[in-house]
């Protein structure tokens, strides 16, 4: 089953269940009609074995009973039926057989009407046990052929004492037999064209109904084999392959901006690497050069040298952590856990003032209790901080406040053109104004990257009076839960 295409799969169920529906639908006819039958062929046996009744036809019956006992014979008997009776001629030969059972279970036949073998249920009427019974059987009819018939046996009352004996009387069961062979063989035929009918049917169907998988196939083969993400599916309708290919859209969609945001980082970072590269290799081959050709540099020349050899290194392992930093939600998970922020923010201020020896950096910190990665959150911290910090003229002061989940650092430096703020959360973006400054232009991407992560949001915007003021909002509790 599973060997077949998804196609022959529907077809074979589709015909398997019309097979079961058209079987049972056979079946259950097949009994209907067999008891529909059975019963109208009861009902003339009933007419037929009818006690013997006023008039000639009953004194016939009657003559015929009465003669069977009289003359009891186990045999079967034919007659001439031109002989004369009492009522006429004796009737001809029929399809109907007949015969008496005496109180000690004897069994006397009837002129021209066959024999039967006495049964155990024949016998409970004959014992009183049973007033009449119906039941399938087999005798031997006047040409003492053998035939397979329906028996009603009964209690009958006959001569001036009322006698008591029983009659049994049959009828041949080709009556229902044969209608029961030609509708079984009618419903196998139609049964099998059914089958047969469903599972062309159902081929068609699958067919119909799996084109827009076919298209969807047709589409993901097409992306595997170019690494084209632009390819799309047509969408139409609202059903379920519909939303298939709604879905399809969407992924390829984000995958295709993903690999531009990666193939514009990659540009981005091979850019942002080649200028402290290119200018530490050239400190370095002009100090190699030294060396090889033993004209030494002047002491502050070489001094000089190394300094910008050492900046240049921190500028690079500052920029390779800032691209590690971007790309970790994709190398592992981040484990968020309940993070005191005002903790985290009071360590950050430390460090900026670390950094920043001739400002002033005050804090005014209020609990707050958030969900998040507390590395990746003072990460985010610090870098607001530095960048504080960075921009600030010598003597300034950058003041952060914690308040109802809002973080605000603000500096007294440049500020921001009203036309940058735009852009400033972007990666490796620098202003123009800052670009002589030492930095990456990723520090703000990984603020808002980890303020996104954690549920929150992050703005920059120009402050009153000069300056910058970052906000950061996270959702929380002033309270540990």
């Amino acid at each position: 089953m599973r060997r077949l295409p998804l196609r022959g799969r529907i077809a074979l169920l589709a015909a398997a269940a019309v097979a079961v529906a058209v079987a049972a639908c056979a079946l259950a006819s097949w009994f209907l009609v067999r008891d529909a039958l059975y019963a109208q062929l009861d009902k003339q046996l009933t007419v037929q074995a009818g006690r013997p009744g006023p008039g000639p036809g009953g004194d016939w019956i009657r003559f015929e009973i009465a003669n069977a006992v009289e003359h009891c014979a186990a045999e079967a008997t034919n007659a001439d039926p031109n002989a004369p009776s009492p009522y006429g001629r004796i009737r001809p030969p029929s399809e109907r057989l007949q015969q008496v059972v005496l109180p000690d279970s004897r069994v006397c036949t009837i002129v021209n009407q066959g024999v039967m073998p006495v049964s155990e249920a024949d016998l409970a009427v004959v014992r009183g046990n049973r007033d009449l019974v119906f039941h399938d059987g087999s005798g031997t009819d006047a040409d003492g052929a053998r035939v397979n018939v329906r028996i009603l046996t009964h209690v009958a009352y006959i001569g001036e004492n009322d006698e008591r004996i029983t009659v049994m009387t049959a009828l041949p069961l080709g009556q229902v037999t044969d209608p029961l062979g030609d509708l079984a063989l009618t419903l196998l035929l139609v049964s099998v064209g059914g089958i047969l009918g469903s599972a062309v049917a159902g081929l068609l169907i699958a067919r119909a109904s799996l084109r827009p998988v076919d298209r969807l196939t047709e589409a993901v083969e097409e992306v595997a084999r170019t690494e084209d993400l632009s390819v799309r599916i047509p969408e139409e309708g609202s059903d379920e392959i519909a939303r298939l290919g709604r879905s399809f859209n969407t992924m390829t969609a984000a995958l295709a901006a993903s690999q531009e945001r990666q193939r514009a980082l990659v540009a981005d970072a091979g850019h942002e690497l080649r200028t402290p590269l290119t200018s530490m290799r050239t400190n370095i081959d002009l100090l190699i050069r030294s060396e090889e050709t033993g004209r030494d540099l002047p002491p502050e020349t070489k001094a000089r040298l190394l300094d910008s050899v050492r900046a240049q290194m921190r500028e690079l392992t500052t920029l390779i952590g800032d691209l590690l930093q971007l790309g970790s939600p994709a190398a592992k998970p981040r484990q968020h856990t309940e993070v005191a922020f005002h903790e985290v923010v009071q360590r950050a201020v430390d460090r900026a003032k670390l950094r920043g020896p001739g400002l002033t950096v005050t804090a005014d910190l209020t609990p707050w209790w958030v969900e998040g990665d507390p590395d990746s959150l003072e990460r985010a911290v610090v870098n607001l901080c530095d960048n504080a910090v960075k921009f600030s003229p010598s003597g300034g002061t950058v003041e952060v406040t914690l308040a109802d989940g809002v973080l605000r650092v603000r500096d007294h430096g440049p500020g921001v053109a009203e036309e940058e703020l735009p852009y400033v959360f972007e990666r490796f973006w620098r202003s123009p104004s800052a670009r002589s400054l030492p930095g990456s232009g990723l520090g703000l991407s990984i603020v808002a990257q980890v303020v996104r992560e954690a549920g929150g949001e992050v703005t920059l915007e120009a402050a009153p009076g000069g300056g910058a003021i970052a906000r950061l909002s996270l959702p929380g509790t002033p309270a540990r839960r």
